[in-house]
């Protein structure tokens, strides 16, 4: 027997069936797996990490149908987490915590509405602004050298800054805590990142009790859900990690797209921008979780014809169920039935905000430096490893280098200045110095400009 299959017997899984999600195989062709785990009918039997075996939902209608039943597929992963291998890398992503992700019936009821009530309160203007200003500060950092890495120079930092201001966190406080969720999710000295985040956390409840703010933990600790002290740390612990790690690969994988496929390229024909066009794409087909919305049914459960076992994790292959070449494929076309969001009493709070939060990071660096290239063929970009997420290690870029604009200068009204409105002449004028480019760029860039001017018209 192969190492796999050895582990598959230990784990009461019928040998070879236990297909690993973890390894190098799965993350250089997901949709080749999924193809063939598909021959095993709308369940399959994967392996999330060595020694951790888990059923996989591959259909939209059999997902759905689990998501909106939690009785039957609750959340609580405290029965597994006791018989879970303690030095698993999937730990972190999987151990329960006091928190809405791990909560069914009134208690989730609770928790959720704290959440959505203090994300409600967000004003888009704001968060608009927010992103914006972020988003140009680190253009400037790397707009002059004509070269950048836009998963780890742009979309990593970005939902970081804008963390920072939405829940009140300093800076510093919020670098610390980001690096703590990074090492969560690569399974990296979980024991010591869990306590990193913890104490970062603490310390910002304990900044906005004494000095309350327009931010979401302030809303959170003033709510009349009365969270106690260590159930605030704990609904901090799954904002914040939706808002980093899921944030980046969002942003990172649909500049991918646009960046690869001139589909992206178009214009304002049919009402509907092309970058929102792209996001949703990558929704449907790359979304950043492509493996989550995990349950532990209580007992034997027969689901699709299959008997489960008590206990052991259904996940659900949110990039397998939207592809399901049993989904009628015009249903793709205008409308949001992906379960990147998840479905159900689970569905993510915040994808108002994510959504807001993406397209205008996409727009911002596409108006400012639209002769933008990948630096290396699309099929040269990596992917990282891993069950859950559906992440690049990098994403190269090159553009016509951009002069560092004068601080000074610009402060005293004599040059071109930033600003959170679109078509400024700095960043669509073709530098001397620059890369000739293909022939199609200027019309690219024109396009792009276009969209970016279309949304501010629309007031979004």
């Amino acid at each position: 027997m192969t190492e796999t299959e050895d582990r598959a017997a230990a784990a009461g899984c019928p040998a070879g069936q236990a297909t690993p999600l973890h390894d190098r195989a799965f993350a250089d062709d997901p949709d080749g797996v999924y193809a063939r785990l598909r021959e095993q009918g709308p369940l399959a039997t994967v392996e999330l990490a060595h020694g951790v075996p888990a059923t996989l939902v591959l259909d939209h209608e059999t997902a759905l149908s689990v998501l909106r039943d939690p009785e039957t597929f609750p959340k609580d992963s405290r029965h597994w987490q006791q018989h879970a291998p303690a030095d698993s890398p999937v730990l972190p992503m999987m151990m329960y915590r006091d928190n809405v992700l791990f909560q069914d019936g009134p208690e989730h009821h609770r928790l959720r509405g704290a959440i959505t009530d203090s994300l409600e309160r967000v004003d888009a203007f704001t968060l608009r602004r927010y992103v914006t200003e972020s988003a140009e500060e680190l253009i400037r950092g790397f707009a002059p050298s004509g070269r950048a890495d836009l998963l780890n120079d742009y979309a990593r930092t970005l939902p970081l800054l804008v963390l920072t201001r939405l829940f009140g966190s300093p800076p510093e406080t919020t670098t610390r805590m980001v690096a703590a969720i990074t090492a969560l999710w690569d399974g990296v000295d979980i024991e010591q990142a869990n306590a990193d985040l913890g104490s970062c956390i603490s310390e910002v409840i304990a900044l906005r009790r004494d000095h309350p703010a327009s931010d979401v933990t302030t809303r959170l600790l003033e709510h009349e859900a009365d969270l106690g002290h260590e159930e605030m740390i704990q609904q901090l612990v799954v904002l914040m990690g939706a808002g980093a790690e899921p944030m980046q690969n969002l942003i990172a994988n649909a500049l991918r797209l646009w960046l690869s496929d001139d589909r992206f390229a178009g214009d304002l024909s049919g009402g509907r921008l092309p970058v929102e066009d792209a996001i949703e794409e990558v929704l449907w087909k790359q979304p950043p979780l492509a493996n989550y919305a995990i349950t532990y049914p209580v007992r034997e459960v027969e689901l699709a014809g299959r008997v489960l076992p008590a206990h052991q994790p259904v996940v659900i292959g949110i990039a397998a169920a939207n592809t399901d070449p049993a989904l009628n494929t015009s249903r793709r076309d205008g409308n949001r039935a992906h379960l990147a969001w998840s479905a159900g009493a689970h569905t993510c709070p915040a994808r108002g905000t994510a959504h807001l939060i993406a397209s205008v990071a996409i727009e911002t660096i596409l108006d400012r430096l639209p002769d933008m290239d990948l630096a290396v063929p699309v099929e040269q970009l990596q992917w990282r490893a891993g069950p859950f997420h559906r992440a690049l290690t990098a994403l190269p870029v090159h553009f016509p280098p951009v002069p560092e604009l004068d601080r000074d200068e610009a402060e005293s009204g004599g040059g071109d200045q930033w600003s959170t409105r679109p078509a400024r002449t700095r960043w669509t004028r073709q530098v001397a110095t620059s890369t000739p480019r293909r022939s199609t760029s200027a019309g690219r860039g024109l396009r792009r400009g276009l969209s970016y001017l279309g949304e501010w018209l629309r007031g979004r």
